[in-house]
């Protein structure tokens, strides 16, 4: 008998009132509904009195148009944005304590340096990582520093952000009289990251 197909993962993005029991609504919205949260990453916005949410949520288009609507519905809320309908990047970050016995140092540095991650502590017996990229970087590495024995692992939930359309750099210079000079993409500093 063959399996049922697993839900696809969707990103949204919630800018909500930052205020006392706001948290609480939105988690309480979700758990009423039997809809699981696999990650929840809430931090202030540039400005102070509101916060963003971004939340990973399985389920199919049905379920997630339910999920969008209850959101929209709570008092607090101000914006909802299904960044998994839009390009975006995202990204998580991953704290790993794992066995660093002298024998097998040199080899989880390399692992360190391929997955361009960062020792950010050292004892006697272990070292202490930090990685940050894609779900699928993170699994990665865990699975390369597994048998060396991994202590501990602690993952922030996932962080995304829309990509600006290429375009609106061109317009607002254009609209400020300035002509761009061309230059590659890898030495503009304000695409710093940007794939073209």
């Amino acid at each position: 008998m063959a399996e049922a197909p697993e839900n696809p993962k969707h990103t949204i993005a919630v800018l909500v009132e930052n205020k006392f029991g706001v948290l609480s609504r939105v988690a309480g919205l979700f758990s009423a509904r039997g809809y699981n949260i696999e990650s929840l990453s809430v931090g202030e916005t540039l400005d102070p009195s509101v916060s963003r949410m971004t939340l990973v949520v399985a389920g199919d288009a049905f379920v997630i148009e339910q999920v969008m609507k209850q959101l929209h519905k709570l008092i607090d809320v101000i914006k909802v944005i299904n960044l998994s309908e839009e390009t975006h990047v995202e990204r998580e970050m991953l704290l790993i304590r794992v066995n660093a016995e002298p024998a097998a140092r040199a080899e989880i540095l390399r692992v360190v340096d391929i997955f361009r991650a960062k020792v950010v502590d050292v004892t006697a017996a272990s070292y202490t990582l930090e990685v940050t990229g894609e779900e699928s970087k993170i699994e990665a590495i865990l699975e390369l520093l597994r048998p060396f024995g991994i202590q501990e692992v602690v993952r922030t939930g996932k962080v995304a952000i829309a990509r600006s359309p290429k375009m609106r750099l061109r317009r607002v210079e254009e609209k400020l009289g300035k002509a761009a000079p061309a230059r590659p993409a890898s030495q503009d500093p304000r695409v710093v990251g940007f794939a073209d």
